[in-house]
């Protein structure tokens, strides 16, 4: 297992390569959830992600002048841009299911991005064979580890007196790194792992105190959708992290939204579970002081409308009406009225009459629209329903 020495050593090797980034207290967080909060900004590290900081404490310990990497994402991107800064080549190995953002971010940082199979395991397998470079694992490493582990000196020496920091397990290379550093200084500091409900692996782990594989299902939080933690940072979880908790796709999408509403904040799945977590076990937390870190922002704008939007359903900000009425001139101009005269936008109308289970001289209407809160959609199925409309809420 890696000491509080080794971590001391990377920060001093990494410091003239990375951002000391901000640790920054959250006057609406706090609100939120009856905790103190603060933030720690690892969104806004070089190439968006804490991963720099693992591998550029591996890399300035490789001797050779290739390297190698298997990633969905970050890692490959962390990878590239360090080994561009210190004059050696990278070749990056994805999935061919890499989003094109992804793989072309890669590709910006300079490395020779090559495209293998169709899911992680098998470009981590073909990466490994490469005997000519030498391989930076994501996680499994004990230069990677350390890295990672700087954000927890970085955050004790700005903070004193916490309770618990929050950070997201996937192969547990960041929660090992921050757990060596936190349990180091501060004894009493709780470290709180979170994983997404669809990918449990390290949460199972723990719980049966020995190496679980589980294949990930799809999440949000894609940046830890990992299968199975490491041998090293399974050992470093076991004696140091207090607790791994799991939260599900609408929480982690509610705390993205959370994110850009409240703080102007891009954090991805990945770096969102964080507040996530927070917000279903809130109790358990209340006026604690909690450290939260945001372990990335690289978020697929691609998909990004379809994660605000589930945010917004969730908190009942989105709603959908099913609504029969006469197909006859003027019987939506009712409907939509009642909307408007609740104060509701509306986003979208679907309009049916030729289903089977429609009657002769009606028509269905699927109205999606947006309001302050579920206790106004419900308010407006309650107006149609008085003036006579077969109305249907759906989730």
């Amino acid at each position: 297992m890696i000491s509080i020495q080794d971590i001391q050593n990377a920060r001093k090797a990494i410091a003239p390569y990375i951002y000391k980034t901000p640790l920054l207290f959250s006057n609406s967080l706090s609100a939120l959830t009856g905790a103190e909060v603060y933030l720690k900004l690892e969104n806004l590290q070089e190439t968006g992600s804490f991963k720099v900081r693992g591998a550029f404490n591996k890399m300035l310990h490789v001797d050779g002048a290739r390297v190698i990497a298997a990633s969905m994402g970050n890692h490959a991107q962390a990878v590239a841009f360090a080994a561009h800064a210190l004059g050696k080549s990278a070749t990056i190995v994805m999935p061919k299911t890499v989003s094109l953002v992804k793989e072309e971010a890669t590709r910006a940082y300079h490395a020779d991005v090559v495209l293998v199979g169709e899911g992680f395991s098998d470009a981590l397998e073909y990466a490994l064979l490469q005997k000519d470079h030498t391989f930076v694992h994501p996680f499994d490493d004990d230069e990677v580890i350390a890295g990672q582990g700087t954000i927890g000196i970085e955050v004790l020496e700005e903070l004193k007196d916490v309770d618990a920091v929050f950070a997201a397990v996937g192969g547990g290379g960041l929660i090992a790194g921050i757990a060596t550093a936190v349990k180091a200084l501060s004894s009493r500091t709780a470290v709180i792992g979170v994983q997404a409900e669809s990918a449990p692996s390290a949460f199972l782990s723990l719980r049966e105190k020995k190496i679980i594989e589980r294949p990930p299902l799809s999440t949000i939080a894609d940046g830890i959708a990992v299968g199975r933690p490491g041998e090293k940072t399974f050992e470093i979880m076991s004696s140091l992290v207090d607790d791994i908790l799991l939260v599900g796709e609408d929480s982690i999408a509610n705390a993205i939204l959370l994110f850009l509403e409240r703080k102007k904040l891009v954090v991805e799945g990945a770096g969102a579970v964080t507040l996530a977590a927070l917000m279903d076990a809130k109790e358990k937390f209340r006026n604690k002081r909690v450290v939260l870190v945001l372990s990335g922002g690289n978020v697929d704008f691609t998909i990004i409308d379809r994660i605000v939007r589930k945010g917004l359903s969730m908190r009942g900000r989105i709603g959908v009406l099913e609504v029969t009425i006469d197909d006859a001139a003027g019987s939506l101009h009712v409907v939509t009225g009642v909307i408007a005269s609740n104060r509701a936008n509306i986003l979208d109308v679907m309009h049916y009459r030729l289903a089977a289970n429609i009657p002769f001289g009606k028509a269905k209407v699927i109205i999606t629209a947006e309001v302050r809160g579920k206790s106004d959609l419900e308010k407006i199925h309650a107006d149609l329903m008085e003036k006579g409309y077969d109305v249907k809420m759906r989730g």
